[in-house]
């Protein structure tokens, strides 16, 4: 109980608001994109065409290449977060050098040795969530690619139209479950983007957490490149009345 009072409950209350705007925006993303276009729901609808085109060509390199292209694009972010982790850990066994380090500038409030390992391990659990994300989502890229060596060929006439429906729908599904995953990490990222500026101030930390949330929202539901998205072959149009079950 000692410990936690030495940490402060203004310091409990900043994480508290973190997991609220992180847990909150995650639901809310979630919920509104059945409702509305968004990145994740106008990307699924492309998805579903690339793999429907990708069963009516016969050479099936340029999909390959670009599966492996954003497997590694993910792999880059997995890799990052274990030489971050790695900082952090180091990080971690010297929280006397950082604590004088920062005493020398004005504007960061001091924090005891207590309160500096606090924040350095939330860090770091951050970052930990990031990583398995980051595999899970190269797991399932991998996957992908396993659906896209196994579709049918164009000319395979043991295989009904329906099976090729099912194979795009269901292959467009791992790839926007991989890329769910991918998404979930890319949010950590920015929310420990928030967690630096906690060495500030609590308050400071606050107003970051609540300012992510808001760069978020605009670039999944307001940003150029969803209004360029939409409109490419009319996808918000089909989102939510052309076959629902397809792009579901």
């Amino acid at each position: 109980m000692e410990e936690l009072a030495e940490i402060g409950s203004l310091n409990f209350i900043s994480l508290g608001w973190l997991v609220f705007c992180w847990y909150g925006y995650a639901s809310f993303a979630h919920y509104r994109a059945r409702r509305s276009a968004s990145l994740s729901s106008v990307l699924h609808v492309h998805r579903v065409n690339w793999m429907r085109r990708m069963l009516q060509r016969e050479v099936r390199v340029g999909d390959a290449a670009l599966l492996a292209n954003i497997e590694r694009n993910v792999n880059f972010f997995a890799s990052s977060c274990v030489l971050i982790i790695a900082g952090l850990l180091t990080a971690l066994t010297a929280t006397d050098k950082i604590s004088e380090m920062l005493g020398t500038i004005s504007f960061i409030e001091g924090d005891n040795l207590l309160e500096l390992e606090f924040k350095v391990l939330v860090l770091i659990a951050i970052f930990i969530y990031a990583y398995f994300t980051f595999t899970w989502s190269m797991r399932q890229f991998g996957f992908a690619s396993v659906l896209v060596g196994a579709a049918p060929m164009p000319g395979d006439e043991t295989v009904t139209a329906n099976d090729r429906r099912s194979m795009a729908i269901y292959s467009a599904k791992v790839i926007d479950q991989a890329s769910h995953s991918y998404n979930n990490g890319l949010r950590a990222f920015y929310f420990s983007m928030a967690v630096l500026s906690w060495f500030i101030s609590p308050w400071v930390f606050m107003f970051g957490a609540a300012l992510v949330t808001a760069v978020l929202y605009h670039r999944e539901f307001r940003s150029g490149a969803l209004k360029s998205m939409k409109r490419a072959e009319n996808v918000a149009a089909k989102i939510f009345t052309d076959d629902k079950d397809l792009y579901r």
